[in-house]
Order: structure tokens, then C-alpha cells, then sequence
């Protein structure tokens, strides 16, 4: 029986009708025509009508069919009324994506499709939590002009577990989480509290999500230990951020056989580089060499050999190793501990290029003219042994100190060690020639003390041996890249597109109140970017500058679609020269393999856009663990602050305040808009600063500043500022290390004093 009525057209051939022919053993219609259908009949369908349309015939085929229509309204490609019939959700005014909390109770929808984020009030995220994917309709529009939604449906759950302090009042128990973007708190029955005492950092299983009625329940998994002990941060992260960190059983019985030693028959059809004086250059806490070096003047040009561990002769495609590897996507470096993608027999002993040790390698050979241009290169595996492990300070000591105990110690390498020196003047020339852009903004280290508490916190100060190290490497995956383009290979690249045309006009309107401007039109270039850099250096304002500049540019990613790296100059870019630590840079050196053997490519495009994806996510991943790792850190350093004056720096300006960094110790805390003077301050967002109504006083990102530090909350990870002003009377330090408990009374009070974008308005300081 069909509802279909004469003169309407039928239902479209499935055009992926072979593909599920050779999945399935009873194959229903694609989801592809499913959809196709649904927007030709432009009206929502019951099972039984789409099924007799589309040609699903027999109790089992309906059924199957069944489960596909179940299973595209879990992914959210779909969407079931009340009256049971499926339709579009696009024609419903829905909204599919994922949650993103705010510590204030609101929230936001990060639409799958892109376009315009959708506010979720308070009231609505009563149901979900950070992270959660859902479809919403859009239910109007609020204040500030934004579109406001109503969660419609839950497609997934994104927080199994979540970590958090563990508090017990009045017979009642909870926990409060980490992440302060899920604002609501876990309820733990009596009895689920696996023994954890008032105040521990404990791990929630959640057993029920939130309702509109409701608040979560769960029970604790595990309890890590007390809120201030060392090393605690890191294990909050982990968790917070689901980390993988335990290797799995089976990766480690397939590891156990491995020796320290290469098996001699590993070492066979490879050339031999053991005689090559290649050397490793890296900091002093470095402990696993992926990368060595080479070079030797050829005249006026350059004979430059990058070798690069082989991993792929250990991490085999479709060995449990291989699939942990993936999962984990990178190595991530935290202060003082480090989650390797690989374990430690490989990382730091077969894999890495240690001294005096033969190891397996895949080399780069450049040779490169005197203007800076690659002018040939060739990969081919081997076989090497590193003469040295250098650092970058004794490198530097050699080279431009001219350390001369250092220079007869090694006094076999220091031609070579020469020449690497010529030669990335000859790149670095090239490159600024190039137009690449660089970015030198301030790094930081901890040094612990041994209690494994913050001693002090340094710069990282980069001198020319990681300046040669790093030409070099971008000179190895330069050249990956374009043999990969060439062979039309499948992989993760590494681009980074230019600015978009919203970031590129608010960057120009900034510019242009300074009296500035940069080049290219509408399609800058990164030489414009550069050329504008350079002009700006002496000046009182550069690192204003430099900081929106750098916030104009898109995030770098890993893509099959080749687009060309916009910050470093280069049409073609891939990560070639970290396999132990990157997972990307083991697929390039699988792809290169493929070109060497002439094999064809056993990856599609399809398959390395989802691992461009995976590895982005990963990478994303460890950045905000370690961010999240650092901020506390610096947070708990400053509790002994409290009272003290810094000078600092402007990075950050908002409608609430200013957020300030303090010159030596590179720490960021907040200037409340009520602590900048009894005036009314108003927010200029293209300008990147406050104004005072009154006094005309004008706080801009990059200006120089006094403040005393109030307030450290350990929990929020917080650290309030005031200015100091000659004669203005300071206000009261405070230290906290526990925050006040959340309700949701409270967090849907306090949102609405902050007004439905979350953001104060302009006020009165006090």
C-alpha cells in the first residue's frame, strides 16, 4: 500500500544500492535514499508507507529496514514525531550537534553542519551535559540577537565517567566535577561511594543522566587521593579529558618479545649510514631521538641527511599495537610526566636513535642550493648509527659561543656541525624570503622542587641550535609532502588555511586604529602577514599586534585535502619527522613505503579524511590536558603570592574585565571590571579594549600594568588582580582553596544577573 498519489514521482533508484548489496547479506535501502526520498515527498513518512515506497518487501527486509530507520534517528540523520513518521530534520527547523557547557549553567549547540551556534538557556541544559550530542529546535530568537533552542532529542552521551571532588552534607553525596563546563553536580546514592572521604578527587561512573527533572546520579568508580597531592592535576586531566594511559594486555604481550638490540635480519636490503657522522640534537630532558642529522658542504650547495626512526618496521597495520597507537594519536607532554603513544621498549630503546647504537631509519637526502632551494631529494630506509647526542645548549655553545673545551671534545663532528650551521642561515634567509610567518611567543618550563612542588617558573629561551633543527625538519617534510602530492597519496597533510574573511575584516579594522595595514586584498598571503610583522618591531604596541595577528589564523589540522600550509609559505606540508610521538608521521612513513615498493595505496580518501579528523581530535586532545595541567600549576604557585605586586601585560580584554600575564613568572589572572576605578567602563571589541565613560581611561590588549594579587581560588584555577594606582587604597587579600557549592538555584541565579549571552554588562566600578 502506498500514499503516493497519482502523477507524483516515484521513489529515486538507490544509487548505493551495490554498495550495500556487497555489505550486507540482505541489503535495505541506503540511507543516501532514504533521505533522497524523504525530501522528494517532502513530508514526514511512517515505517510501512517508506518501506511499501521504496520497495521493502517481507517480514525480514521491513524489519532490517526497521533497524536502519532506528539507527539513522540515533545519528541524528533523522527524526521521529509523535505521530511516528520520520522526516528531515533541516524541514523540522532542527539543529543536530554537540553540547558545549558554560560554568554559569548555559550552554551552546556546535551545529554537525556548521552555521551560527544556538544558545541553550539554562533550562535547557538541565537535560544534557557538556559534550552531549542532541537535536534542538530553534525555538526563537533572543536579546542579543542569537538563535535560542530547545533540546528535542539526546543522540548520544558523551560522559560515562566524570572526575571530580567528592563532598558529603547532611547525609547527602556528590560530586562536584572538574570540568567547569558541566555545571551540574554527580549525586552518589548511599552506599556508592567506594569508601571516599569529603574532599577527595574521585571518578564518577554515571549510571543515570540528567532529566529536565532531575540532576545526574552515579556511583564512584575510583578514588585518585586528596585534592593537593602531588601529581594530582595530571590525573585529573587524564581523566577529564579521557585520556588513554593503561596499555592494553594484549599490546603488552605482543611487545614482551622485543628485544633492546635490532635483529640482525631487520638490518638486510638497507643501505648503510653507520659510517655517516649523524648526530641527535635535543634539549637535556629529552628522552626519545627520533630524528638525526647530517650535512656537508658541496661547493657553494648543500648535502643535508635527515634521518628519521623507522617506526613502521615495529608498528605493524592490524597488530593491537597499531590500534592503540591510533586511539592515543600523539604523545602528550605534561610538566613532569609524559603519556607516550608507544610504550617505553619502543619510544625511549628499538625506536630511538640512540648513541652509539645501531638503529633503523628512514632518510632523507637533500641537496639543497645556495639560495635555499631543495633542489633534489630521495627517500630510502637504512641502516645508522648516531655519532653523539647532542643538546641544543652545547650546539650553541659550539656555534656561536665558540666554546672551545666543547669544540675538542667533539672535534670530529665540528666541520659538520659547521656546515649545519651554514646552511640554516642559507634556509633561514630562504624563508624569510619566503614570507613564512613566525610567531615567537613567550614559552614557559616548571622546575619542581623535590617535593614535586613549583621551585619557579623560566622561559623557554630558543637559540639558533633550535632554530637549525627545526629548518631542517621542515626541509624533511617539505619534501615528504611534495613526493606524497606527487603520487597522489591518501594521506593526513598538515595545512593551515589563510583567515576568514570575518577574521580578516575585524584584523584590518584593528589595524587600522593604529594606523596599520596589511597587504593582499582580500586573499593576504603569508609574506603580507610577514611583511607587517616585521614592520611593527620596536614598536611600544608589538605585541599587541603580534597576539591579533596570531588570533586571526585558523588552527592548523590534518587533512587529505592538500591546501597548503598558510603560516609556513609551503603548497605542500606533511608531518614526516616524529613518528615515535605522532601518529600521522607514521601514516606518511607507510605512504612513503608504498611509493619505494611501488605499491599501490591501501588507504582511500574517504579513510584519511576520518583519520585527519581522529588525529586532529587527539591533538586538540593533548593541547587543552596540558593547558588545563599548566593553569592549575601556575594557580598553586601563586597562592604563596597573594599581596604581592607584579608588573604585567594586557593579553586579554572582555567585556567583564581584564585578563593580565605577569612579566617573569607568565602567569594570567583576571582585573575585574569593578577593580579598574570608580567609573563606567565599556567593552570596544574591535578595538580590543575598555573605555571609561567618565575619565576616558583606556585599557587596551598589549598595554603595560601594576597589580597586586587578591585572590587564588585552587578549585576554579583562578587568580584575581587588582591595579595598583598611586594612593588608591588596596583591596582586601584572599585565599581560597574551596569553592562555594553550586546548586542549581544558585547557577540559574547567577546567570540571570550575567544576562542571557553569560557576560556582564558595562557597570560601575566599586
Amino acid at each position: 500500500m502506498s500514499n503516493r498519489v497519482s502523477g507524483e514521482p516515484k521513489a529515486p533508484v538507490d544509487p548505493m544500492a551495490e554498495r550495500e548489496a556487497q555489505k550486507y547479506e540482505f541489503p535495505v535501502p541506503s540511507r543516501e535514499a532514504v533521505l533522497a526520498h524523504l525530501a522528494q515527498r517532502g513530508e514526514p513518512l511512517s515505517l510501512k508507507f517508506l518501506a511499501s515506497e521504496l520497495g521493502v518487501d517481507g517480514e525480514r527486509d521491513i524489519e532490517a529496514f526497521g533497524r536502519r530507520l532506528r539507527a539513522m534517528e540515533r545519528d541524528g540523520q533523522l527524526l521521529k514525531n509523535r505521530r511516528g513518521r520520520y522526516g528531515l530534520l533541516q524541514k523540522m527547523d532542527m539543529v543536530r550537534g554537540r553540547v558545549v557547557g558554560h560554568p554559569d549553567g548555559f550552554g551552546f549547540l556546535i551545529p554537525d553542519e556548521g552555521g551560527a551556534d544556538l544558545f541553550l538557556p539554562p533550562k535547557e541544559m538541565r537535560a544534557v551535559l557538556h559534550g552531549d550530542r542532541v537535536v534542538a529546535r530553534v525555538a526563537g530568537i533572543d536579546v542579543r540577537g542569537r538563535r535560542e533552542g530547545t533540546v528535542v532529542e539526546v543522540l548520544e552521551r558523551a560522559n560515562a565517567v566524570i572526575v571530580g571532588r567528592y563532598s558529603s552534607e547532611n547525609r547527602i553525596s556528590f560530586v562536584v566535577p572538574s570540568d567547569k563546563r558541566i555545571s551540574q553536580e554527580i549525586l552518589i546514592p548511599p552506599g556508592d561511594d567506594l569508601g571516599a572521604r569529603d574532599g577527595q578527587i574521585v571518578v564518577a561512573a554515571v549510571t543515570e543522566p540528567p532529566t529536565s527533572r532531575s540532576r545526574p546520579v552515579g556511583r564512584i568508580a575510583e578514588v585518585l587521593g586528596d585534592h593537593m597531592a602531588p601529581g594530582m592535576e595530571v590525573e585529573v586531566a587524564i581523566r577529564m579529558y579521557d585520556l588513554p594511559h593503561n596499555w592494553p594486555d594484549v599490546v603488552l604481550d605482543e611487545t614482551s618479545g622485543l628485544s633492546p638490540e635490532v635483529p640482525p635480519g631487520s638490518k638486510e636490503g638497507r643501505e648503510d649510514l653507520r659510517s655517516v657522522p649523524l648526530v641527535t640534537i635535543d634539549g637535556e630532558d629529552a628522552r626519545d631521538f627520533d630524528d638525526a642529522v647530517f650535512c656537508e658542504r658541496q661547493g657553494r650547495a648543500f648535502r643535508l641527511i635527515v634521518a628519521i626512526a623507522d617506526v613502521s618496521s615495529y608498528v605493524l597495520p592490524g597488530s593491537a599495537l597499531d590500534a592503540e597507537a591510533y586511539r592515543r594519536g600523539n604523545s602528550v607532554y605534561f610538566p613532569n610526566h609524559v603519556i607516550p603513544m608507544l610504550p617505553e621498549i619502543l619510544s625511549n630503546g628499538l625506536c630511538s636513535l640512540n648513541p652509539e647504537v645501531d638503529r633503523l631509519c628512514v632518510a632523507c637526502e637533500m641537496h639543497i642550493g645556495a639560495g635555499g632551494k631543495i633542489e633534489d631529494y630521495r627517500f630510502f630506509r637504512a641502516v645508522m648509527r648516531s655519532h653523539a647526542r647532542l643538546t641544543y645548549t652545547q650546539v650553541a655553545a659550539m656555534l656561536v659561543d665558540q666554546d672551545a673545551e666543547l669544540q675538542r671534545r667533539y672535534a670530529a663532528l665540528q666541520p659538520h656541525l659547521d656546515d649545519l650551521y651554514a646552511l640554516y642561515k642559507v634556509l633561514h634567509k630562504a624563508r624569510a624570503a619566503r614570507g613564512a610567518v613566525d610567531f615567537e611567543l613567550p614559552e614557559t618550563r616548571i622546575i619542581y622542587d623535590e617535593q614535586r612542588k613549583i621551585e619557579r617558573i623560566v622561559p623557554l629561551v630558543r637559540n639558533d641550535a633550535h632554530r637549525i633543527i627545526e629548518e631542517c625538519m621542515l626541509a624533511a617534510n617539505v619534501s615528504a609532502a611534495e613526493l606524497l602530492a606527487r603520487h597522489k597519496k591518501a594521506v593526513p597533510f598538515r595545512v593551515h588555511a589563510g583567515p576568514t574573511a570575518e577574521k580578516l575584516a575585524a584584523l584590518r579594522e584593528f589595524l587600522f586604529e593604529l594606523g596599520l595595514s596589511l597587504g593582499g586584498g582580500d586573499e593576504p598571503k603569508a609574506r603580507d602577514y610577514a611583511r607587517l610583522l616585521l614592520s611593527v618591531e620596536g614598536r611600544p604596541d608589538a605585541r599587541l599586534v603580534h597576539t591579533v595577528m596570531l588570533r586571526s589564523l585558523s588552527q592548523a589540522l590534518y587533512t587529505p585535502d592538500n591546501i597548503g600550509h598558510f603560516a609556513l609559505g609551503y603548497p605542500n606540508y606533511a608531518h614526516f619527522t616524529s613518528p615515535i610521538r605522532r601518529y600521522p608521521d607514521l601514516l606518511v612513513h607507510r605512504a612513503i613505503s608504498e611509493v619505494l615498493e611501488r605499491r599501490s595505496s591501501t588507504v582511500s580518501l574517504a579513510e584519511a579524511q576520518v583519520q585527519g579528523e581522529h588525529f586532529s581530535m587527539t591533538e586538540r586532545r593533548a593541547d587543552e590536558a596540558t593547558r588545563e595541567v599548566v593553569r592549575w600549576l601556575k594557580t598553586e604557585f601563586m597562592v604563596a603570592k597573594v599581596g604581592e605586586l607584579f608588573n604585567g601585560i594586557i593579553s586579554g580584554v572582555t567585556n567583564f574585565g581584564l585578563f593580565v600575564e605577569l612579566e617573569d613568572v607568565y602567569v594570567d589572572g583576571l582585573v575585574h571590571i569593578t577593580a579598574l576605578g570608580n567609573d563606567y567602563y565599556h567593552f570596544d571589541a574591535s578595538r580590543h579594549r575598555l573605555v571609561g565613560d567618565r575619565t576616558r581611561r583606556v585599557f587596551r590588549l598589549g598595554d603595560p600594568v601594576r597589580v597586586r594579587v587578591v585572590r587564588v581560588d585552587l578549585d576554579e584555577a583562578k587568580i584575581d588582580f587588582e591595579l595598583v594606582d598611586e594612593g588608591a587604597p588596596p583591596l582586601q587579600p584572599e585565599r581560597s582553596t574551596r569553592k562555594v557549592r553550586r546548586t542549581p538555584q544558585r547557577t540559574a541565579q547567577k546567570a540571570q544577573r550575567r544576562g542571557p549571552a553569560g557576560k556582564k554588562a558595562p557597570r560601575r566600578a566599586k
